[in-house]
């Protein structure tokens, strides 16, 4: 299997280039296309939008398969990274039907078992084309013991905007949490996306699990971080601790921001505005799989249930926030059930999970972000009303920040327009 130092470059800094998680996705399948071992075996598999995703470089290299050959000049044929057709073509480019790609992806991802050849399919397409419309397949993959990554581009309900309500996503990882065997992730940074595939390729390839991995993508451009150190672990297990606020003047009022995908950094946004204008201490955790954190959750209850005379276990969920104090503010891109899954396990302190409920609107990512309330404004809001319901602030001060911060009262809940 690669090491990690095979993606060295997607787990450093990105410096001042401004990249989406897709990018960060299309150099991680590159790196494993150059793997000697690994590239051979991998499928890249799209229904349409492999310009889209970024991936027409691949054209030329792989070669797009085709049984018998390239039958037509392509219109692009005068460019460098054109139609490419092929008989020994690796890239499956299968037209408008995600049913068809999927069903292409479920048979290379059990090749291991009825051609006893195992090959490694990566499916990506626009997420609200993913488990809305293929949920059937999705859920018959898991059971056939299908191993492969799906991958949801232009995922969430605020990140694709101008396009209309067919491409704002934000309940498939509530499709993709009822598969058992599926392990699904929401990342926000490069060094995520690449630590979260190599775990599957060494699971899927290496350790021969049945399992497949469902990764949702930005198509939004920022800045990376490095990888933190030490945060392996816990991207792979759901949750680490991304930014932890320096210690306060005397008593001062401590949050937890827990984020992830498009809205993590609003999380981070809405920190800075917490400490500057309240004097507010806010942690920051990175939740790259709110479901994989429930399923731990669920699997310790089980066990202390069954265990009673030996030492109770601690969910995971539990044991990281054990030493951080203050109420939890959870805000992601998709409903607010999706990130509601660990209010159970959140050692008892108040919890207030922000999401996109409703349809939505055709509009700029800022005002989509501000119609659904889960912007860095509402996501402070959130914070204060929680840290004064607890008497750790004045309750004057949600009032305050909703006045400054220009949030109307009136404003109509996101579900009833």
């Amino acid at each position: 299997m690669p090491e990690r130092s095979a993606f060295s470059a997607l787990l450093e800094a990105s410096g001042e280039r401004e990249i989406s998680t897709t990018m960060a996705f299309v150099r991680t399948l590159a790196t494993l296309l150059r793997d000697k071992s690994v590239g051979p075996r991998v499928v890249p598999i799209v229904a349409d939008e492999s310009r889209t995703f970024g991936m027409e470089g691949m054209f030329r290299q792989l070669g797009i398969y085709a049984a018998s050959g390239q039958l037509y000049h392509p219109q692009d044929a005068d460019q460098l990274m054109w139609y490419r057709e092929d008989k020994a073509g690796q890239i499956l480019q299968e037209g408008i039907t995600e049913a068809g790609a999927m069903c292409s992806w479920i048979a290379a991802g059990t090749s291991y078992s009825t051609h006893g050849v195992q090959t490694l399919p990566f499916y990506i397409f626009y997420s609200m084309f993913g488990f809305q419309r293929i949920g059937d397949f999705a859920w018959a993959a898991g059971d056939m013991r299908t191993r492969g990554f799906l991958l949801g581009g232009t995922s969430g309900r605020t990140t694709l905007n101008g396009e209309g309500l067919q491409h704002e996503d934000g309940h498939a990882h509530l499709f993709a949490a009822s598969i058992p065997n599926c392990m699904p992730y929401d990342p926000t940074f490069a060094y995520e996306v690449a630590t979260i595939v190599q775990d599957g390729v060494r699971r899927m390839l290496g350790d021969q699990e049945d399992v497949y991995y469902y990764i949702s993508l930005l198509n939004e451009n920022y800045t990376h971080p490095a990888m933190p150190p030490g945060a392996e672990d816990g991207i792979l297990r759901g949750m680490y601790l991304l930014q932890e606020a320096g210690a306060g003047e005397g008593s001062a009022a401590r949050v937890q921001l827990m984020g992830s995908g498009a809205i993590l950094r609003e999380a981070i946004a809405a920190a800075a505005l917490l400490r500057d204008d309240f004097g507010v201490l806010a942690d920051v955790w990175s939740a790259t799989s709110f479901t994989l954190l429930h399923r731990d959750g669920e699997s310790t209850t089980r066990w202390n249930m069954l265990h009673p005379d030996e030492t109770p276990r601690v969910p995971y969920v539990t044991g990281q926030l054990a030493t951080h104090a203050g109420p939890v503010i959870a805000a992601t891109d998709y409903v607010k059930t999706f990130a509601e899954q660990i209010r159970p396990f959140v050692g008892g302190r108040s919890f207030h999970a922000l999401g996109t409920d409703g349809y939505g609107r055709s509009d700029t990512r800022a005002q989509l972000r501000a119609f659904f309330e889960v912007d860095r404004r509402w996501i402070a809001v959130a914070a204060l009303t929680a840290l004064a319901a607890e008497g750790a602030i004045a309750a004057s001060v949600p009032a305050a920040a909703i006045a400054k911060y220009g949030l109307d009262p009136a404003k109509p809940e996101p579900t009833t327009v």
